[in-house]
């Protein structure tokens, strides 16, 4: 995934973390932490059962930053999970369901790789988590270089 040129300019609201409201669409566990063919194969699950269950999505403040993904229940404000950079090891917006942000990431209780999707009202906004989330590890990284240097 490249990085836009101006990327050096996003650093200042990244470290403070960026905020995305989304849709909880659910969770299916995968085989292999990354890949996109492993992706679309979980995001169409996700979106099948979605889509039988007909109930009402969460809706979710997504805050991404070089420390990870955190998750708010957007009605509530109440915490709902704090994801790691370091157990995140995939993330995409799929090609078909182009409104689906998805990433995979290690349960810290279990240990299995889970593949979270949630839906977009945009494509752009999609396509934005992506980058932010790409963005995120880069800087997680220049920092965990600078701290060992």
């Amino acid at each position: 995934m490249e990085l836009p040129e101006s990327w050096a300019d996003m650093q200042e609201p990244l470290l403070e973390g960026m905020c995305f409201t989304l849709k909880y669409l659910g969770m299916t566990l995968v085989e292999k932490p990354k890949g996109e063919d492993m992706a679309a194969a979980a995001i169409r699950r996700i979106v099948a059962t979605a889509r039988v269950g007909a109930r009402k999505f969460q809706k979710v403040i997504l805050t991404v930053s070089p420390r990870g993904i955190s998750l708010q229940d957007a009605d509530t404000k109440e915490m709902v999970e704090n994801i790691s950079i370091y157990r995140i090891s995939y993330c995409t917006t799929d090609k078909l369901q182009n409104k689906v942000f998805a990433y995979v990431a290690q349960s810290q209780e279990s240990g299995a790789l889970e593949c979270h999707a949630f839906l977009s009202p945009k494509k752009k906004i999609a396509q934005a988590v992506t980058l932010t989330v790409a963005q995120a590890f880069q800087m997680a990284l220049d920092l965990w270089e600078a701290a060992h240097a």
